[in-house]
């Protein structure tokens, strides 16, 4: 079984590998193709193609591309309606010959729609047809049969992901758009959740003042559940922090320091961070400096703090 698994990825590997010196003006012209397209991509293929087509069409759309995936048969008898003019049409059938896919192509050609063409035979049905044929043949099938799709689908896969990449370089697609059209993942929560979304604002901001005794601090600290107090002078300038971390090891010294003031046991150089920067950003901070907060400003002038951001925020958003 072991010999047999290395088997299949020698032969599927060696079947994506085959494909780079494939990848020349053809499929610059697809790319450019697609690039002109005034309307939506529509990918069809049937059976294993089809199932691939329909990642390769959610790969695109999510990757700044417009694409929806066409069922051939279902096509045949009314889905055609789906197609308008400005649409370029991506087919795919490994052998070129696919009924299903082939009885469509006439339809697709007489609406004029560019079509882009991709099989495992260059002579095909398909590939003549199209405007443009990109070359998925493979050298063998990884099945022992020779029958079911393995090497080839693998492949069409990879032939699709390398439109959908350069597609997505061509169009400067950012992490920012891919955040827009993915907002209830983590990587949308982590590209779009700002800290000002999240912060601690007004009253629930804790503050003392530096003459404080650390003794009645701890009220500040404890009342507002973060486990940390900013120190502001008479201004609301902050100028030190003093977290529950530091009251360990203050304790350490004796109940005779909770009589001190905060200002004599406060760290003076606090952490911040700007209300309009990445939630994401507020956490990268944290764990480099292995700290649980931050106190959020408006600019990087401010010394006023309009807020703060505690790790537990970060968790409850989904961020981390």
């Amino acid at each position: 079984m072991i010999e047999t698994a290395k088997r299949v990825l020698r032969i599927e590997a060696a079947a994506v590998l085959a494909l780079q010196s494939r990848i020349d003006g053809n499929f610059s012209k697809a790319v450019e193709m697609i690039l002109a397209c005034q309307g939506k991509v529509v990918i069809t293929g049937m059976g294993k193609s089809g199932l691939i087509c329909q990642k390769v069409a959610a790969t695109m759309a999510s990757t700044g591309t417009p694409t929806f995936f066409l069922h051939p048969a279902e096509g045949f008898h009314g889905d055609l309606g789906m197609l308008a003019k400005g649409d370029v049409v991506i087919a795919v059938s490994n052998s070129g010959e696919t009924e299903e896919v082939c009885r469509i192509l006439p339809v697709i050609k007489r609406m004029g729609l560019p079509l882009v063409a991709i099989s495992g035979n260059p002579q095909s049905t398909l590939a003549i047809a199209g405007d443009v044929h990109l070359d998925i043949s493979v050298a063998e099938e990884a099945c022992p049969l020779g029958l079911a799709p393995t090497a080839s689908t693998t492949a069409t896969l990879a032939m699709g992901d390398a439109l959908a990449v350069a597609l997505l370089e061509a169009r400067g697609f950012k992490e920012e758009d891919f955040a827009m059209i993915h907002p209830g993942g983590a990587l949308g929560k982590k590209l779009l959740l700002r800290v000002e979304d999240l912060m601690h604002s007004g009253a629930e901001i804790p503050l003392v003042a530096p003459e404080l005794l650390l003794r009645e601090a701890l009220f500040e600290i404890t009342s507002k559940k973060l486990g940390v107090t900013g120190i502001a002078d008479t201004a609301g300038k902050l100028i030190g922090v003093f977290t529950d971390g530091d009251l360990r090891r203050i304790m350490g010294e004796g109940l005779e320091s909770l009589q001190r003031p905060i200002c004599a046991v406060m760290t003076t150089t606090p952490k911040r961070i700007l209300r309009r920067n990445l939630a994401a950003k507020a956490l990268q901070i944290m764990e480099s400096h292995s700290i649980t907060s931050l106190f959020v400003f408006d600019d990087e002038a401010g010394e006023v703090p309009v807020g703060i951001v505690h790790l537990h925020d970060l968790l409850k958003s989904g961020v981390v």
